[in-house]
């Protein structure tokens, strides 16, 4: 049986969504585990489970996730190339499944650990792998629009992990969490592989194939030439095999690589990881005006409609428009929660009236960070790079966003914890200034624009 098969069925742009949300199914599993520590270190820390941390142990079992990035970014850059796109997202699976087995069975912290590191090497493999994919197999119209479901996926992730573990136990949730790879393994390895790396490795007749069955007849056979074309000229500005040196020899390589820094580095400055993983532990502060769960749900679920929402118009609007909007309420929102923090600890004014404002501020944070600043530096990062340099400048971006990970959460749990927690969050607020700032005068629009047009935006002075 071939997906071939069901292209007069489903129809090109149908075919494409299939591809992405299949694929994507990844990204929830690894996102579970992102998500996993909100629900999950308040009962590992007050010993209503078997197994039991203190706070220190429980700060470092939520960032041992991002070590495993690391490698699983390594181990995709080595074999994208080699193995092409589609394996590389199907291998996502096994350390995936692996990693919820061994939470569900753990019975002492080290296999906790063990668990949290796999978890992070699958996260790694789809993160250098399902951007790539989908912003290869998206024609440009709706480009956006596939490439969302990642920051969507990543969403729905969080907030299945949270639900499940709200209402059931550490062992159940994880022993559930399993099926989610195993679901992405027998849907997506039905999918055709990326024609644009069928192209680059020389795999021609493979790659106009597989562009009829995303594009359909007409409009395959013309993105065929016309990528055939545009990757055979662009080549000569990409030699050698796309090492890492080639990050910085090549001019579009270095400001690509800058742009994908420097949006991922606004996405930590702006607390979103740390915030993800204290969000309970915060909302238990104020159980006076909504109880710790309820407010995490509605959290998450906000996260999840508004990215669904950006989703469906980021190809309207734009990656700019949406960015600039969705980062200054962010903004806003994080020195008005440190503002309300400062008054309450220090000016022993009465707040007993008003304790809804910390839960109003972060929902109103993670509706206006979901708006843009989730969604658009992936999409982003999947569309600057030549397919050449992909594989290594997402394996490096990610490495990169896993070690700035470590730094903010334990910033945040060091400063929140021997300071007071209006501290990380006004700073997180200063932070995200400067990044809006930096973003305007420096990131170019890349809506509607195809390779060759990104490639030349980028070498233009």
């Amino acid at each position: 049986m071939k997906f071939s098969n069901f292209r007069s069925v489903l129809g090109r742009r149908s075919c494409q969504f299939l591809a992405a949300i299949t694929g994507s199914l990844g990204i929830l599993a690894s996102e579970m585990h992102f998500g996993w520590p909100s629900p999950a270190l308040p009962v590992l820390t007050n010993g209503t489970y078997f197994i039991h941390v203190s706070s220190e142990e429980a700060s470092w079992l939520a960032v041992t996730i991002f070590p495993g990035i690391a490698c699983g970014a390594l181990i995709s850059n080595f074999l994208a190339d080699r193995f092409g796109r589609k394996k590389i997202i199907l291998a996502t699976g096994v350390p995936l499944f692996v990693s919820w087995l061994i939470l569900a069975l753990a019975r002492n912290d080290i296999l906790l650990f063990l668990a949290r590191f796999l978890g992070g090497v699958g996260g790694g493999l789809s993160f250098a792998s399902v951007p790539m994919y989908l912003g290869e197999i998206a024609e440009p119209s709706i480009r956006g629009l596939l490439s969302s479901l990642c920051p969507v996926f990543v969403v729905m992730g969080i907030l299945l992990i949270n639900v499940l573990g709200i209402f059931l136990s550490i062992d159940l949730s994880a022993f559930l969490a399993c099926v989610i790879p195993l679901i992405m393994f027998f849907t997506f390895i039905w999918m055709p592989e990326s024609p644009i790396h069928l192209i680059a490795t020389n795999r021609q007749e493979e790659a106009r194939k597989n562009l009829i069955i995303f594009r359909g007849k007409e409009e395959g056979e013309k993105e065929y030439w016309r990528l055939s074309k545009d990757l055979e000229e662009s080549m000569s500005d990409q030699k050698g095999p796309g090492g890492f040196r080639d990050l910085f020899k090549v001019k579009s390589n270095r400001k690509a690589l800058l742009i994908a820094l420097g949006l991922r580095s606004i996405q930590q400055m702006c607390g979103s990881t740390a915030l993800t993983f204290y969000c309970k532990t915060i909302f238990q502060e104020t159980e006076s005006f909504i109880s710790a769960n309820t407010a995490t749900i509605l959290y998450f679920s906000l996260q999840a409609v508004l990215a669904i929402f950006a989703s469906l118009v980021i190809d309207v609007f734009g990656r700019r428009p949406m960015f600039i909007f969705s980062l200054t309420g962010t903004t806003l929102t994080l020195f008005l929660m440190a503002v309300y923090l400062l008054l309450k600890m220090h000016l022993n004014m009465n707040l007993s009236g008003y304790t809804f404002v910390p839960v109003v501020c972060l929902l109103s944070n993670i509706a206006f960070f979901s708006m843009g600043v989730r969604n658009v530096p992936l999409l982003v990062i999947s569309e600057i790079f030549h397919p050449k340099i992909k594989p290594v400048a997402l394996c490096f971006v990610t490495i990169y966003y896993g070690i700035l990970a470590i730094i903010v959460t334990k910033f945040y749990h060091f400063t929140s914890e021997t300071v007071e927690m209006s501290c990380p969050i006004f700073i997180f607020g200063i932070l995200s200034f400067a990044s809006l700032i930096i973003y305007y005068l420096y990131v170019p629009e890349t809506k509607g624009k195809t390779l060759e047009e990104i490639q030349n935006i980028l070498k233009s002075s």
